[in-house]
């Protein structure tokens, strides 16, 4: 794999940072995440690079390190920056995961949001949706929204404790690929996590 796979969520706290670490790992990537708010010396990074696996020279810095735990939006006004756009651009290496924050309607600055910035990068998008109650809408919406910037959707990954009838009408209203699903751990490390992944995916589908 030689590309960029860009994982964006249903909404915070569905299990994201976690599939991009087994995804990353699964796929020896580099990873980036572009902004981080709030929890600086423990973030998404340190956690990813604690999951996944990969040595340290893979986690690629943030783009914007923002002290509140809020809205990127919001912990850049509270910080006195503005979120640049171009600073948003790419990293060069490969393959890469990039991971976002929230859920892809989240506003970067001013009327810019996440999902604007995927269609820049014309990269494939994972979208990681929990089971619970309510996944099927903010899935269904989540694929609009992305789908009418013209985004490319690799498919969907699921994560918690199977719900057949959820997961399948999400893949069969929103006509997207369902990739797998992470269940719950028990003990949740490096080894447990990518031993969930390779039993619950194919790398094969994100070549």
């Amino acid at each position: 794999m030689n590309r960029a796979i860009v994982v964006t969520g249903t909404d915070t706290d569905v299990g994201k940072t976690v599939f991009a670490a087994a995804l990353a790992g699964a796929l020896v990537a580099h990873y980036w995440k572009p902004v981080q708010a709030g929890d600086l010396d423990h973030g998404d990074a340190a956690r990813v690079a604690s999951l996944s696996g990969l040595p340290a020279e893979r986690i690629l810095p943030e783009a914007y390190r923002l002290t509140t735990p809020c809205s990127p939006h919001r912990a850049a006004a509270i910080d006195g920056v503005t979120i640049d756009p171009d600073r948003l651009a790419l990293p060069p290496h490969r393959p890469l995961v990039v991971e976002g924050a929230g859920g892809a309607l989240v506003p970067l600055a001013g009327d810019l949001l996440y999902a604007d910035v995927f269609a820049r990068w014309a990269q494939p998008v994972v979208i990681v949706a929990r089971t619970g109650l309510g996944t099927i809408s903010h899935s269904l919406m989540t694929i609009e929204a992305l789908r009418r910037r013209g985004v490319p959707i690799l498919g969907i990954a699921f994560s918690g404790d199977a719900v057949e009838d959820s997961e399948a009408t999400i893949c069969r209203i929103g006509r997207v690929k369902r990739l797998g699903r992470l269940p719950r751990l028990v003990t949740l490390d490096a080894d447990t996590l990518q031993a969930a992944f390779a039993a619950h995916f194919d790398t094969g589908d994100f070549a």
